[in-house]
């Protein structure tokens, strides 16, 4: 007990980190994520073109290789220079963003066009139609998939250790070295579990507490 308490701290301080790279993520990718996916609905041809390709890209190939090449890739190309922070934050956003899209293009199509058509009829333009008609239902339909995709970024999380973020795997990672120790990647196995049924449990209370739209 007292070495947990020892090395409690550092994993803490490494689960700030966690958090903070999650939590950005999720502000920017699921607002970008809708945009895309109503930019994949475009009637223009180039538009659905560009967000396809984007889509292909961030889906087909690994986010652990996209995270270098932002960080290392784009210094190298004498393009931008990001600090590591901003570089994993901002290469989760795009990957995740992605992933999104593709969800909430699903529920999109899940509405029937007679309900865009009806409230066309009540004088609704295609921005209330969208705020007040359309994204509730499709928040609603989406929510599972959403939930999963929240589980799995957590997890994902422990990738930003590649630029040598202090997060809370890297935290892990360097008390079990040091004291050749389990116990450290236990605790961190621990507090990965804590976060996860946390959230399953609130992305549960948030579905239930949607089922008015029934």
């Amino acid at each position: 007990m007292h070495y947990i308490l020892d090395i409690l701290p550092s994993l803490l301080d490494g689960l700030k980190m966690t958090l903070g790279v999650f939590g950005l993520t999720l502000i920017g990718a699921i607002p970008l994520g809708v945009v895309i996916a109503l930019a994949m609905q475009s009637k223009l041809v180039v538009l659905r073109s560009v967000t396809n390709m984007y889509i292909t890209i961030m889906r087909g190939t690994p986010l652990l290789l996209q995270i270098v090449f932002v960080y290392y890739g784009l210094s190298l190309a004498n393009i931008v220079t990001l600090p590591r922070f901003e570089a994993a934050v901002f290469t989760f956003i795009l990957n995740y963003a992605a992933y999104f899209a593709e969800i909430f293009r699903g529920g999109f199509q899940s509405i029937a066009q007679g309900q865009y058509d009806g409230a066309r009829v009540l004088g609704f333009s295609k921005g209330k139609t969208l705020r007040y008609i359309v994204l509730p239902q499709v928040v609603k339909v989406v929510m599972p998939s959403v939930g999963n995709e929240v589980i799995n970024l957590v997890k994902d999380s422990s990738l930003v250790y590649v630029i040598g973020l202090g997060d809370l795997m890297r935290a892990g990672n360097i008390a079990a070295a040091r004291d050749v120790s389990l116990v450290p990647y236990l605790l961190v196995g621990a507090l990965y579990l804590c976060l996860t049924v946390l959230l399953t449990y609130g992305m549960r209370y948030i579905e239930k507490r949607m089922n008015y739209y029934r």
